[in-house]
């Protein structure tokens, strides 16, 4: 399973279980949130870590910059697209 499946996973599962939901939100608030966060999900048997996750979100904008644009260097950074982190909060978020 990779990096995008577990969160996909974890999503769901924090979406039917409250506490869940609420533990991965409480991670925003630590010092280290990516690491409590990759911590939490390992504690539930998913191979996670903070590299997975940010290699993961490199990889998908990399891959999206290419298809547009032209895919040149020039093409517009998009502020936050590629923190899967910070998207797999906000969805949980926007589900409250």
């Amino acid at each position: 399973m990779d990096a995008i499946e577990i969160l996909d996973e974890l999503e769901r599962r924090a979406l039917h279980d409250e506490t869940l939901r609420r533990r991965l939100l409480d991670t925003e608030k630590e010092k280290n949130p990516l690491e409590v966060f990759c911590r939490i999900a390992r504690d539930l048997g998913y191979s996670l870590y903070e590299m997975d996750v940010i290699q993961a979100g490199e990889d998908f904008y990399g891959s999206m910059r290419r298809s547009t644009n032209g895919g040149g260097e020039n093409s517009p950074k998009l502020d936050g697209e590629d923190d899967f982190y910070e998207l797999f909060l906000a969805n949980l978020k926007r589900k409250e």
